[in-house]
Parts: structure tokens; C-alpha cells; sequence
């Protein structure tokens, strides 16, 4: 009886623990404008994405404080990432991390920093990719494409973001699978690739679904291969990479939040708390139908395990895609 007495209170603490509400939930509140640092150019998807996230905290008036957008876009995400790490132990500067940010230090023998310096925040969205080509092109499939520029190497052109961006690893990796080569054109901003692809300056575009939904369903683009595991809802009809015989890693895009280096754990559970309000919100679920993204939520404490993991995923990708890694 008196080890059940003394167990009592022990078991009460211990579950009423897990009904707590961290003081940091009440006490921390942003006391002037947030600053969300973005690598791509104003139209470049990560700009896009933040540029969205703010609509919707707007909308859903779930910030006491307006929030910018700042564009560090030197260096394929070098620049923004130095940037934050700049800002130390500031509790009102956020960034959007992509693929991108794990891959681009893998390449750069000049790279200060990686994802490792920054504090992980929260995981937020996977986006799947497709290949597009223009409605009147001559390519019905990736292996109708694959088969003229065999025929022409470097003839055939494709628009994508940095070089280390998923789209643009993806072309690298199908050219490594097929034995076909074609060009690859930077360009920062996803309205230029699809103003570029419908000009025919270009022959082939890796985008997002959302990113051209528009213009397949007004029949100016052909979807000729879904870069996924499984047929997309959306597009149906599109056959995968791998049901065309391509076998190729299948990377999708992860979109999340990191914070500078040496904030606190207020700092940290006060934006998971957040960024969990948000995805909650119809808002949120109204973005993740209309964009066809993937919500997977995940916090800090995850992340960091995930970034460790994409790390490895990415430098395998790399070096299957023929890019020298240095690190």
C-alpha cells in the first residue's frame, strides 16, 4: 500500500504532463515584422510558396505582425543560408528550405554552410514533379523525347531553376539512364521556363503540376511523364518515369522552415505551434488541394533526422547524375 501511495502523486505529474501548456505557447509574441528569406528570384517557386504562406497567415489572422519576403538568391540558396546565419539568435528571421539547400553545399567547394548550422523548424509539403512539353511538339512520351535527342545531342533545350534544383537534377538523372544528352537553361522564375517552353526556346519543362495546370488544361502543354512513384490524381492519364522503362531515383521537393542558428527552444516551439495552427486552417487544406502537394507536417525534432537523411539521399543523387560532389 505505501508504494501505491507515493506512485499516486509520480503518475499524476506524469500525466498531467502531457496535457501542459509550455509557458513559451503565452509568453513569446513577435514584437515587429518577420522576415521569411527565400533563395529564388520574385516568381521562383520558393518565393511563390512564401509569398502564399503570408496570404494565408493574413487571411487566417494568425500573426500579430506583418511578415516580408527577403530574396537572397546568389548562390542557388548559398547567399539566403548565409544570411540567416548572419542573423544568430534572431527570434523574427525564418527561411523556406528546399532541396536545393541540402544539394547546393554538396557541389560548392566555396560553401560556409549547410542545413546542418541552421535550427530546424517544421517540415511542411512534398511537391510532385512532371515532365511538359509543348501541345504541338512532336513528343507524345519521355521516350519520344529521349529518342530525338539521342539523335541530336544538346540540341534539345530544358528550362529549370539552379542547377542543383530538382527539376534540373532530374533531367540529369534521365540523361544518365537513356544515354541522351540535351541542354540545360537556367532560369530563376517558373513563368519565364513556360513563357520560354511556349516560345519554343525551349523543348521540355520539369515543373510542379500547379505550375502549369493553366496551360494543360487550355491545351497549350503536354504532360508526356509523371516523376512519381504512383499516377497523380490529378493526371491520370500520365503514365510514371518507371512505367515508360526509365528507372530513375524519384525525388519530390520538400518545402519547409529552418531558423538561424542559436535561437531557443521558446523560439523553436513557438513557431511549430504556429506553422501547426496554419496547417489546420481551411486556408492551408484549400492551398494543399488546389496545389497538389503532398501536407507532411513535421516537427523539429523530425526535421532534423530528414535533412540528415536527404543529405545522404541527395549526394547519391548527385553522383548518379554525373555532378562532382565535394563534401
Amino acid at each position: 500500500m505505501k508504494q501505491k501511495t507515493w506512485l499516486l502523486p509520480l503518475i499524476a505529474v506524469l500525466t498531467g504532463s502531457l496535457f501542459f501548456t509550455p509557458a513559451w505557447a503565452q509568453s513569446y509574441q513577435p514584437s515587429r515584422p518577420i522576415e521569411i528569406v527565400v533563395h529564388s528570384a520574385p516568381g521562383g517557386g520558393s518565393d511563390v510558396f512564401a509569398r502564399a504562406i503570408i496570404e494565408m497567415v493574413e487571411k487566417e489572422k494568425l500573426l500579430p505582425q506583418p511578415m516580408r519576403v527577403v530574396n537572397k538568391t546568389a548562390g542557388a540558396s548559398l547567399q539566403a543560408m548565409a544570411y540567416l546565419v548572419e542573423k544568430k539568435g534572431d527570434d523574427h528571421t525564418i527561411g523556406i528550405f528546399t532541396n536545393t539547400w541540402v544539394a547546393t553545399p554538396l557541389t560548392s567547394r566555396d560553401a560556409k554552410y549547410t542545413v546542418r548550422d541552421l535550427t530546424p523548424i517544421v517540415r511542411l509539403v512534398l511537391e510532385p514533379t512532371i515532365a511538359v512539353v509543348k501541345a504541338d511538339s512532336p513528343y507524345k512520351s519521355m521516350n519520344d523525347f529521349v529518342e530525338a535527342a539521342k539523335k541530336s545531342p544538346g540540341s534539345l533545350k530544358q528550362a529549370g531553376g539552379s542547377v542543383t534544383a530538382i527539376e534540373s537534377l532530374t533531367g540529369l538523372l534521365l540523361q544518365s539512364a537513356t544515354g541522351a544528352k540535351w541542354t540545360f537553361i537556367s532560369t530563376p522564375a517558373v513563368k519565364d521556363r513556360v513563357s520560354n517552353l511556349l516560345a519554343g526556346n525551349v523543348q521540355i519543362i520539369i515543373p510542379q503540376p500547379q505550375d502549369v495546370n493553366e496551360h494543360i488544361i487550355a491545351g497549350r502543354v503536354r504532360p508526356i511523364a509523371a516523376l512519381t512513384e504512383k499516377r497523380l490524381t490529378v493526371l491520370p492519364n500520365v503514365p510514371t518515369i518507371k512505367e515508360q522503362g526509365i528507372n530513375i531515383p524519384i525525388i519530390a521537393n520538400a518545402r519547409g522552415v529552418l531558423a538561424p542558428p542559436g535561437v531557443s527552444k521558446e523560439i523553436v516551439g513557438y513557431w511549430e505551434d504556429f506553422f501547426a495552427r496554419l496547417t489546420k486552417t481551411p486556408s492551408w487544406k484549400q492551398y494543399v488541394e488546389e496545389n497538389q502537394v503532398e501536407d507532411v507536417f513535421l516537427k523539429s525534432g523530425d526535421l532534423a533526422p530528414f535533412l540528415e537523411e536527404q543529405t545522404q539521399l541527395m549526394r547519391s543523387v548527385l553522383r548518379q547524375a554525373g555532378v562532382k560532389v565535394e563534401r
